[in-house]
């Protein structure tokens, strides 16, 4: 069994990812605010089977409902889940627990993975690095917020394509090195 990084290397690596990465190519042009307010909850999961990992994501949900001072929780699996197909056997179970636990229209579930493959893409396609991320990690953002923010914000829909278009203009060559040098940072923690 894999010795557990300590929470504080895994929360600094996704804080360096998401300051660089997310913030750093506007993939998400809602989280420089709260990155900046620290209103996200960095969660860590050790959890290594589904029952274990859907429980926490469960107790993270009841979190954000009882904690208004939290914006968005990322809940990262330091341990489990690096396979992309059991992963998203996690996903699908996650949003059950949304949809089949009182959650919905309250919580909305987005995923992020160091192999994320949007289905029907190859792997080697660069739209994939908009979501491409250190480690597995459950996202849980707050429905009524992202609809304020989107209500305001020019041309929401269009947000995929963009990042799409920048992950393109970016290149091959900078991915492999940024996700080289992640990977890098993630077997130092």
């Amino acid at each position: 069994m894999k010795t557990p990084p300590s929470h504080n290397d895994v929360i600094q690596s996704i804080r360096t990812w998401l300051s660089d990465i997310i913030i750093g190519h506007n993939f998400c042009p809602f989280a420089k605010r709260e990155f900046e307010r620290d209103s996200i909850a960095y969660r860590i999961c050790e959890s290594i089977t589904l029952d274990e990992a859907t429980n926490q994501f469960l107790i993270e949900l009841q979190n954000l409902e009882q904690n208004n001072q939290i914006e968005t929780s990322l809940l990262i699996f330091s341990l489990g889940f690096s396979d992309f197909d059991e992963y998203l056997d996690l996903v699908a179970m996650a949003q059950a627990l949304i949809d089949r636990g009182g959650y919905g229209g309250k919580f909305q579930l987005a995923s992020l993975h160091p192999d994320y493959c949007f289905e029907g893409e190859s792997n080697d396609d660069l739209s994939n690095y908009t979501n491409r991320s250190p480690l597995p990690i459950l996202h849980i953002l707050r429905e009524s917020s992202l609809d304020r923010v989107l209500r305001t914000y020019p041309d929401p829909e269009n947000i995929p394509q963009r990042n799409i278009a920048k992950a393109q203009q970016l290149g091959q060559a900078y991915w492999l090195r940024t996700m080289r040098k992640l990977s890098a940072q993630k077997t130092d923690i």
